[in-house]
This record gives C-alpha cells, structure tokens and sequence, in this order.
C-alpha cells in the first residue's frame, strides 16, 4: 500500500469530520471544504501551515512524537486512531510494525497441539484463534456448531471477511449487519497500518474492493478499530437469537493471532440457547478433521477463497 496515500487520506479525512463549533472556531460562512482548513488545524496543533501541509500530503517521515500527539488532540483521535497515525509514520520511517515481533510467515499458524488442547478445554462458550487476514484458524467444539453457517457442510474454516462482503448467508447470521461489516474493515484498516506489506492482506482487500461495494466504501472512509470487548448478536439457525459478550486475547507465542471468546451472561436466554446449541453439537457428527491435528482444517482454503 502507498503509504504517502495512507497518510494524506487518513489526515483529510479526520480533518473533514471535525466542525468549527467542535474546536470552538465560528462557523462562518464561505467554506468551501467539510469540516476544519488546514490552516486551522495547524493553529490548534501549534504547527506551521506548511509544515501540516507537508504532513498532509503523506510526507510524514521523521515527524517526531511530539509533532503526532499534537495533531492526534487537534484532530480530537481516539486510542485506535492515534495507533494508527504512529504506525503510518513508522513506516514512513522503515519501521515494519508498531513494536511488536516480526509476525511469522501468513500462511503457516501454530500447530501446537496445546492450543487446541486449550481451545477444546473451554466448554461452555465459543473459543477461536483468528489472524490478521480474518482467517479463522481453529475452534473449539462448541465455536464449530456456532459457525457452522460460516464454515458449511464440508468442515473448510472460512475467512471472516470473505464471509461478511461475499456471502449472502452472512446478513441472516449477522442481524446487525452494517455494524458488523464497518467493524471488520475497521480492523482490516488497522491492521494494514500496522503492517503495510502485508501482501496477504493487501491481496484480500484487492479481492473484496473488486466484488463488494459497500467494502470499497467502508474502506475508503479510513476508519479504523480495535476488537477488545464488547457485545453482538447473531441470529444461529439452529438455536435463533444470541447476545453473546465477547474478549479478544493475544496470543503471545503467535504474534498477530488473537482468541476470541464468546460468553452469555449466565442465566440469561442467550446462555440457555447457547446450552442448547452444545448439546445439538455434541448429536451432531462434526466435519472431516485436517492432516493437521492442531488446527483443524487450517490448510484448506477452498472455502477460504470461495465463501
């Protein structure tokens, strides 16, 4: 990805969403641009007009942290977004992630038995590890039957992403589906800043922005997220209606890949189906299992490509 676009039409477009009344500037009359000038956000950042025009054009590099934090308040970011903003400027820097380890080939995820081991030891709620691409590397017993109008009748784990711009099955899975697709290319977003040469992302963001319009729109408004906490609902055709609170863990060992955790506040109907649905799993003859014992199904990508 041209990181110098990055950074300009993330800049321009945080600039546009901001109001005079927001920062305290009359309104006026006589804008021609959305939300605030460049002259103005200088002003509020204590920069030159021509430096932020600099920065604003995507020359971005050997900015100093000073220079962000300013523009982060005067653009009013959030936690994510100020990420975002440093790992656009370490790149521009040669820096190829925002501290953490180099990521391990995409394509190869871990294959220690004592992952699934941990996976399948949490019973009463949907485990899986999910990398930066949106695969879903493996489940517990319980997040197959959960999935399962994701993953289909041939067992393949999916692509999250694929599953949610290319498949219509997904606007029954997800009642709220708009919220969920700006979620999922919020977290693409960030990710991409993070690593901008990742070419396995950059392949997956090529194939949806070709076949998904509401991906190319999403993705062009530059907004970006970080998953954390917090709670969705899901329509399962097998149990119905589930609010489920949902923890993202880092996987330290596999840097890039996270466990997700989904739970139902215990004595709650969605706790009941979700009972429910793990005694239907448990009747239920799973789907072929993989050569590879550790992640199931990791290494088949039929249904990953084709949802």
């Amino acid at each position: 990805m041209d990181n110098r676009q990055e950074v300009r039409e993330f800049l321009m477009t945080r600039r546009a969403r901001i109001t005079p009344d927001q920062v305290g500037l009359p309104v006026g009359r006589g804008r021609r641009v959305p939300g605030l000038r460049r002259s103005e956000v200088a002003t509020i950042a204590g920069l030159s007009v021509e430096y932020y025009a600099r920065l604003e054009r995507g020359q971005i590099a050997g900015a100093s942290t000073g220079v962000l934090d300013a523009l982060a308040r005067a653009l009013q970011l959030d936690d994510t977004e100020r990420a975002h903003l440093l790992d656009l400027a370490r790149a521009a820097d040669g820096i190829p992630t925002s501290g953490r380890p180099r990521r391990r080939t995409a394509g190869k995820p871990a294959s220690r038995p004592s992952l699934q081991w941990a996976l399948e030891s949490i019973r009463d709620a949907v485990a899986f590890v999910r990398d930066p691409h949106q695969n879903l590397l493996a489940t517990n017993a319980l997040g197959r039957a959960f999935y399962s109008p994701v993953i289909g009748e041939g067992g393949r784990l999916p692509n999250l992403a694929r599953f949610q711009f290319l498949d219509p099955a997904s606007r029954d899975f997800y009642p709220d589906w708009e919220l969920f697709a700006q979620m999922c290319v919020g977290i693409m977003r960030a990710e991409a800043g993070r690593d901008p040469h990742d070419r396995g992302l950059q392949d997956l963001v090529g194939e949806l922005s070709t076949q998904s319009e509401v991906f190319r729109r999403l993705w062009s408004a530059h907004d970006v997220r970080t998953h954390g906490s917090g709670t969705k609902r899901f329509t399962h055709p097998v149990v119905g209606e589930l609010t489920l609170a949902y923890e993202e863990l880092a996987i330290t060992a596999e840097p890039g890949l996270v466990l997700m955790v989904y739970t139902a506040e215990p004595g709650s109907p969605s706790a009941e189906r979700l009972q429910l649905l793990a005694s239907w799993a448990a009747d239920t003859p799973s789907p072929t299992a993989s050569a590879d014992p550790a992640i199931p199904n990791s290494k088949k990508e039929t249904h990953a490509d084709h949802p």
